[in-house]
């Protein structure tokens, strides 16, 4: 599988953060792997968190199929 078709499957089962692409997938840019799967239709809303000062996004899938 690809990448993005291993980020798709993760965002099919919940939201996905970077640090669970990175585990999972293996992913180190999980941004630009959104990108694309935005570019190909699939609608993926951003959640900017902070954390002990860090800020990272939350990444969630708001429809299963592509347009």
């Amino acid at each position: 599988m690809t990448q993005n078709e291993l980020i798709l499957d993760m965002l099919r089962r919940g939201p996905v953060t970077p640090f669970d692409a990175l585990q999972e997938a293996g992913c180190f840019r999980l941004a630009a792997r959104v990108r694309d799967l935005r570019d190909m239709g699939y609608d993926i809303h951003t959640e900017i968190c902070t954390a002990g000062g860090a800020r990272h996004a939350i990444y969630s899938l708001k429809n299963t199929q592509a347009a």
